[in-house]
């Protein structure tokens, strides 16, 4: 299998610094950048470094997400955001378990043995959030083992998967609308446990009641699509 990585940023010179050199590299096939047309050296430092960037025109995640598959020669991506709240030391977990057949793998903040940011905290807001909307699809559609961070970017679809799934919400809607259609194709996902870091430099681009706000909009519009987003989507 080819596995293909795919670093995702716009303005994130901080956080790349920091993390390119500690991706492994030699843990896939194929690796470059999808950016959203930085302007803070971010991609700069991939060109003094040689690697590769593909340019994003129009903003949006979820466009990211969909210009990767566009580019990438992989069966399977690997999506990774160089912002300090994933852990490159985890990209070699990926492969075993695409290999054995996975069609989506999430490196998953909730379920045991890993930690979330907030965990430290006393109100997790954003935590509980994260599991509400997840109890929401699996209970909506999952007909499979719970699946616990429905949610989280950091993750691994199969170009097959992709296919079937033909993901079209904006932003950072992309990753729990993947999820859900998984559910709802009764596709075969794993998670395995990681540890969220702080983030490096800045603050985070998805605002909190925004960006909820937009997850509530596509749970019901995926729950009007039922099983003819396909249809929905040409």
């Amino acid at each position: 299998m080819k596995i293909s990585l795919v670093l995702l940023t716009f303005n994130e010179i901080d956080g790349v610094r920091a993390l390119l050199e500690k991706v492994p590299l030699d843990s896939v096939d194929e690796a470059f950048a999808v950016d959203g047309g930085s302007t803070d050296g971010t991609r700069e430092f991939y060109a003094r470094h040689h690697f590769r960037v593909v340019e994003q025109t129009s903003r949006g995640r979820g466009e990211a997400f969909r210009i990767a598959f566009a580019t990438a020669t992989g069966d399977a991506l690997i999506f990774f955001s160089p912002d300090g709240n994933e852990d490159p030391a985890d990209i070699p977990k990926f492969r075993p378990l695409l290999e054995q057949g996975y069609d989506m793998v999430i490196a998953s903040r909730m379920m045991k043995g890993a930690r979330n940011e907030e965990d430290h905290q006393r109100f997790k807001w954003r935590k509980w959030a994260n599991q509400a909307f997840g109890i929401m699809a699996n209970l909506t559609w999952n007909r499979r083992p719970f699946i616990t961070d429905t949610i989280n970017g950091y993750r691994a679809i199969t170009r097959n998967a992709w296919e079937q799934l033909r993901p079209d919400g904006p932003g950072y809607t992309i990753e729990y609308q993947s999820s859900i259609r998984a559910f709802k194709r009764r596709l075969y996902i794993a998670e395995f446990p990681t540890t969220e870091g702080a983030r490096i430099g800045g603050q985070s681009k998805a605002h909190s009641i925004p960006t909820g706000l937009r997850f509530v909009k596509l749970y019901l519009r995926e729950l009007f699509l039922g099983q003819h987003f396909n249809k929905a989507n040409k």
